[in-house]
């Protein structure tokens, strides 16, 4: 199985909550899309990493996916090593995304960040011809950061108006973490209070575009644009 648009994140449930939006539209759209999440979750508060394994392919099917894998990196101590690096890279090989969205590499969890820089150098390592690792070599055409918890200004902004519910549907597929309970209540808010604070979050970035609904993203290289006339810009 190869992939038009791969996801990598350090947790199940990540991208639910950051980039699940442009993923479904692009399934939507007829592109294969996948998720790539780094360690299992072992080490969160609620749950544990085989619930959390049955959550994240329930959530796969509820947001289109087609394929969703892990790598089984060590959940709250991933580190940037040329083992992880080569690990990723391999997936990177195998799946062939030409874009891949990663983390911002600026978060409060340092599992976020190192995710941001694993998945980047793991791209560049893949397209390596001389890199003794199986498979051909392939480097996606584009990486975008999903930015949607980074105090800045986004590059541009995904319309996900069609899309923000059954990404919501998606990410309380994970009922161990999202379903109000005891457990670290005191850390996670009461599950309508997630939905409010995500549907305020993309209601502001969809403002920004003249849409309902919105989801941001951060670009390292400038974008090439070649027709002006076509050109997207905010709704009128």
């Amino acid at each position: 199985m190869t992939v038009d648009l791969l996801a990598i994140a350090a947790h199940r449930d990540d991208v639910e909550q950051t980039c699940g939006g442009a993923l479904i539209r692009m399934a939507e759209r007829g592109y294969r899309t996948g998720v790539l999440d780094l360690t299992a979750g072992e080490m969160g508060s609620r749950g544990d990493s085989e619930t959390r394994a049955r959550e994240a392919a329930d959530a796969a099917r509820e947001m289109l996916l087609s394929c969703r894998h892990n790598v089984g990196l060590p959940d709250a101590r991933l580190q940037v090593t040329l083992e992880a690096k080569l690990a990723v890279a391999q997936r990177i090989r195998e799946l062939r995304p030409r874009a891949v969205i990663l983390p911002y590499w600026e978060a409060r969890h340092p599992d976020h960040a190192r995710a941001a820089e694993l998945g980047y150098e793991a791209c560049f390592l893949a397209g390596l011809r001389k890199l003794d690792l199986p498979g051909e070599p392939h480097r996606p055409r584009k990486i975008v950061y999903a930015s949607l918890y980074a105090n800045l200004r986004p590059s541009f902004v995904v319309d996900i108006s069609q899309q923000l519910e059954r990404r919501l549907r998606a990410l309380f597929c994970y009922h161990s973490q999202y379903d109000d309970q005891p457990t670290a209540s005191g850390l996670f808010p009461p599950r309508e209070e997630m939905a409010e604070r995500l549907r305020a979050l993309a209601r502001y970035y969809g403002m920004l575009i003249g849409v309902q609904y919105g989801e941001p993203y951060v670009v390292k290289e400038m974008i090439s644009v070649d027709d002006l006339v076509k050109m997207p810009v905010r709704s009128i």
